[in-house]
């Protein structure tokens, strides 16, 4: 390789690592200004766990984001298995039971909404929006089915963090869509 060609090839490698980063930068402090009990650290730290994020554009890392949340639900979906598994109360089984339901479905849900940010269409990104919103009725319903039998839910942490990844799923994800017009105005 000529030199020249050299130095060209590695400024071209530069520039696209630099503006996938500034993506990265950019998205997470979108997602931040609106969810500052999240934080842009948190959004870059969750990021960060694919590698796949440091080349995605803004679309590439609501899918991301939409994975990363649907593996958390899949870990809590099994962990759940294995408290139902070696429950003996039949009261906390059942309300182990509310939990499985839910993080299944949110397994399901956030698997669609990754492929329908992938397809790229408004209407497909609308559609993972409503996917995505319902995910992150997960952990509350599950909090509540311990709450309302005024029981200490021993899936509080992974509620928790699931809560903050679906959050950030679908914060990301309503940053590609463009604003709803108005009613009689044209663009």
């Amino acid at each position: 390789m000529r030199p020249l060609t050299y130095v060209f090839f590695l400024l071209l490698i530069s520039s696209t690592s630099e503006s996938s980063a500034t993506t990265l930068e950019d998205t997470c402090k979108s997602f931040a200004a609106g969810h500052p009990s999240i934080g842009y650290n948190y959004c870059v730290k969750t990021f960060h766990a694919d590698s796949a994020s440091a080349t995605a554009d803004a679309r590439g890392l609501a899918a991301i984001a939409a994975k990363i949340a649907g593996a958390t639900a899949n870990g809590t979906a099994r962990r759940i298995a294995a408290l139902c598994a070696s429950e003996e109360d039949a009261g906390r089984r059942e309300r182990l039971g509310v939990c499985a339901e839910v993080y299944s479905d949110a397994v399901d849900q956030l698997g669609e909404a990754a492929k329908d940010i992938a397809r790229g269409e408004d209407k497909s990104t609308r559609d993972a929006l409503t996917q995505l919103s319902a995910a992150l009725d997960a952990p509350g319903t599950c909090e509540d089915a311990f709450g309302e039998a005024d029981d200490a839910s021993p899936l509080a942490a992974e509620d928790a963090e699931f809560r903050k990844l679906a959050t950030i799923a679908l914060g990301v994800t309503a940053l590609l869509s463009p604003p709803p017009s108005a009613p009689g105005i044209s663009d």
